[in-house]
């Protein structure tokens, strides 16, 4: 099989220009690469033109790798040789064209979650855990990482169609741009719609937390009971975990899915572009402020103020705007930095509150 066949035929497990542009600067063989379909402690599954395979890292790459996310992910594209085992070994990643990670309270480092991925479906059920808020951080934990976010209310035979309705326009005036679906895989209903956006060789990664219904959605596109599913419990409305480890999926079409571990908590670390792309509002705001290092929370001339104040910004997302770029300082500090302010960042959020009641009582 010609180079430019094998290259092709790479096309249906994700592999575009992007990767073969980086493969042909380092001079690698296109027999050597391979994409990372799963991963467990201190091992991988890899898949290529000739099947699917255990994988680990070379002695070479440990010593290389200076932190966690410097190990291959889910999604990654590899490098890889044969070994004397029944086993291939990693030598190295190619460049990571989109990603997706987050951070955890009291950890310094944060959790590359998935990579390579196009399109992030971000899942909650239509239960009492609803929360607006947490359907902000997911997507700007995916457009911080060039991923675009796509919002899915799950469960949605569990309220009546005007409540469903109302929260959709609520979403939709809260997140402009971004696509929202409903689903129940009881009924079906909204599935074929999800199943449209499932196109050939593109890779999809399914976020939320436990119990909202991610892998019961998986199994359904996947035609199969691949994944072990548990309902959310009856007495504390929390999902519970299910999945624990990712791993990825194929489709009869040909898309490539990513499962995830649910997680409550849900830390942003780059309050960057992505997140200026979802609160486009209150930047744009933000540059007719009287001061140009206007913070947003007391200044006179604050022009965001001035908006929540007449209506035209809500005041829960711009609380939770401050609560996100927040977070991102927080993670940039140093460790002892962080230890001596974390009393602080509780007491800060806490004073924004209070002093934005004090304005809009003005």
């Amino acid at each position: 099989m010609s180079e430019a066949n094998k290259v092709s035929r790479l096309g249906s497990l994700g592999y575009d220009r992007f990767f073969e542009d980086s493969r042909l600067n380092l001079d690698v063989n296109i027999d050597q690469i391979a994409r990372v379909s799963a991963e467990h402690r201190g091992a991988y599954e890899i898949i290529n033109l000739d099947g699917e395979f255990r994988a680990t890292v070379s002695g070479k790459f440990m010593l290389n790798a200076s932190r966690r996310n410097d190990y291959p992910a889910v999604g990654d594209w590899v490098i890889v040789k044969d070994s004397l085992e029944d086993a291939k070994v990693i030598e190295s990643i190619l460049p990571r064209r989109t990603f997706l990670r987050k951070k955890y309270s009291g950890k310094d480092e944060a959790q590359l979650i998935a990579s390579n991925v196009d399109v992030a479906f971000i899942v909650e059920s239509m239960n009492r855990d609803y929360n607006v808020n947490r359907f902000e951080r997911y997507i700007v934990l995916a457009l911080e990482g060039g991923v675009r976010p796509v919002v899915i209310l799950n469960k949605s035979d569990l309220i009546a169609d005007t409540e469903l309705s109302a929260r959709i326009e609520q979403l939709r005036q809260r997140f402009h741009d971004v696509d929202i679906l409903r689903t129940s895989v009881l009924t079906d209903d909204g599935l074929s719609e999800l199943s449209n956006y499932i196109k050939n060789g593109s890779t999809y990664c399914f976020l939320g937390s436990s119990g909202v219904g991610k892998s019961s959605i998986i199994n359904k596109l996947i035609n199969k009971d691949s994944i072990e599913t548990k309902e959310i419990g009856s007495k504390t409305g929390r999902g519970r975990h299910t999945t624990t480890a990712r791993e990825m999926y194929f489709t009869s079409e040909g898309g490539i899915i990513i499962d995830n571990p649910g997680s409550r908590e849900v830390g942003i670390i780059d309050f960057g572009s992505g997140s200026k792309e979802l609160f486009i509002d209150i930047e744009k705001l933000a540059g007719e402020c009287k001061f140009k290092d206007c913070r947003h929370i007391n200044e006179k001339g604050c022009a965001v103020l001035a908006a929540i104040d007449s209506g035209y910004i809500d005041a829960s997302q711009y609380e939770n705007y401050l609560k996100l770029r927040s977070e991102t300082e927080h993670y940039e500090m140093s460790s002892q930095e962080r230890r001596q302010k974390d009393k602080k960042f509780g007491k800060y959020i806490k004073t924004a509150k209070v002093d934005l009641k004090k304005y809009r009582s003005k």
